[in-house]
């Protein structure tokens, strides 16, 4: 099929009228701000008050427009599985990403996204995730080499941030990018920063305008490296994408390239740093579960200068049940907006064309008659056994349907590999009677930093470790 004829179509959307929204419960707050300054202080909170007062369908008013929010696992399939192809991630997210990162993979829609979807996952088959394994597991066993040799306190989140960005650099542009690599992390940075700034106009010394002319930057080196990397190949994902095609047998077109890569660089970044730095600061914070996943690094039998393999990888079940559990408590996208394109009637409420949809993964993840005592940590919700009765749509840290990220596979690789590492020379903790406090939305963050205290450990293939100080026993 040509990609002419499948392009998104132009749908100018009108927000319908508050009056014609009434008829479902909620509050929308003050005039203009509606309910915006109560989500940023504390989104789980409000949504919580909100759907015990009025529900799991409910009517709000965030950031300029009345919304309506969709609750828990069926409303999470009817919106992510959208087998009716009711609603518009386009433009659902364009309000946050559309000036900075258009046309990425989330921000297309039906058809089109089907089909570019099917041209980039080839950068995601096994050949190219083998070589993205090796720079990612390089790139973390220097970085935690580093921070072994001086252990001690140290503020994680930063730390982790750096790391993620680097490695995006590295397994998505090549290792051998060059001098330019420290300029076009700082574009991405600005481009990430200004995606959720408050100022939505480039206005002079605006954080928008730092992050427009950042995508200034980074399209101008996709553009000019794209035919180079044509001619060339590589295995990093970069060189992939510059070699994929469409069912038609067509490349991908230059501004495809550049959209989907600023796309891709951007979530693999910001989400994974979340995530991760949310995977420590719960071990920290339950050193026998830190202990556990020690236990299961030592019995890989892998020394500390040897790689990591994805044969490995697989054989850390406890690990990646650890890290869906951090990401259960705190999901690395919290809420999903949609734009209905026709009219459609839920639980018995008819919802007009045009109106902001939103899901959300974060009060989904801690409903307590589908996770019971849902603020405690505790990977065994992950088993097999456990998961088998839950619902489909009752975990959602990575979308779902369609638009389920293409990148899931990449993040739990990254996840285990950083995990090997981590544990297999250091320990963290947290001081005495220290609870870092969380920023929710947009993507979770530790509001300081995240305040750690790294120790080195010795851990040798063929010995486990009952406690994190070091000691390795037979």
């Amino acid at each position: 099929m040509s990609m002419q004829h499948v392009a998104s179509p132009a749908i100018s959307f009108t927000p319908p009228k508050r009056n014609s929204l009434t008829h479902i419960p909620g509050d929308e707050g003050w005039p203009i701000i509606g309910k915006t300054l109560e989500v940023l202080a504390d989104p789980k909170g409000h949504i919580e008050k909100h759907a015990a007062k009025y529900g799991l369908i409910h009517r709000t008013h965030l950031f300029g427009e009345t919304s309506i929010v969709f609750l828990g696992p069926e409303a999470n399939e009817l919106v992510l599985f959208d087998q009716a192809k009711l609603f518009s991630s386009t433009h659902g997210w364009a309000i946050v990403l559309g000036r900075l990162f258009p046309r990425g993979l989330m921000l297309l829609d039906f058809d089109e996204h089907r089909l570019h979807r099917r041209a980039l996952s080839v950068a995601f088959k096994s050949g190219p995730m083998k070589s993205y394994l090796a720079q990612l597991d390089a790139g973390i066993a220097a970085r935690v080499a580093q921070w072994k040799a001086r252990p001690g306190p140290m503020l994680f989140y930063p730390a982790m941030k750096q790391l993620t960005l680097d490695l995006a650099a590295t397994s998505f542009l090549g290792a051998d990018i060059g001098s330019e690599v420290d300029e076009i992390t700082r574009a991405f940075i600005d481009m990430i920063a200004a995606s959720v700034a408050p100022i939505r106009k480039p206005l002079p010394g605006t954080q928008m305008a730092r992050g427009v002319k950042g995508r200034k930057r980074i399209v101008a080196y996709f553009s000019e490296q794209i035919p180079i990397r044509r001619g060339r190949g590589g295995e990093d994902l970069f060189s992939q994408l510059c070699h994929a095609t469409h069912e038609d047998g067509a490349l991908l077109s230059t501004q495809d390239i550049v959209d989907h890569m600023s796309f891709l660089m951007m979530a693999a970044h910001d989400t994974l740093t979340s995530s991760l730095t949310s995977f420590i600061a719960a071990l920290a914070a339950h050193p026998q579960w830190q202990d556990r996943l020690r236990n299961e690094v030592a019995g890989l039998g892998i020394a500390p200068d040897q790689p990591t393999t994805l044969d490995k990888l697989e054989a850390m079940p406890l690990c990646e049940m650890a890290f869906k559990e951090t990401m259960r408590m705190k999901p690395p996208v919290p809420s999903m907006p949609r734009r209905a394109v026709r009219d459609f009637s839920f639980k018995g409420y008819a919802i007009p064309a045009g109106t902001l949809i939103g899901i959300n993964p974060l009060f989904t993840h801690h409903m307590p008659d589908i996770w019971p005592d849902p603020e405690t940590f505790d990977p065994m919700r992950f088993t097999d056994e456990a998961q088998r009765n839950r619902h489909r749509f009752a975990y959602v840290p990575f979308g779902g349907g369609a638009h389920m990220c293409l990148g899931l596979h990449f993040a739990y690789m990254q996840a285990k590999c950083f995990a090997r590492h981590f544990l297999q020379n250091l320990s963290v903790s947290l001081e005495d009677g220290y609870k870092p406090e969380w920023q929710m939305w947009p993507i979770p963050k530790p509001r300081d930093g995240l305040r750690v205290t790294l120790k080195p450990v010795c851990l040798d293939p063929g010995r486990h470790s009952n406690r994190a100080t070091g000691i390795a026993i037979r």
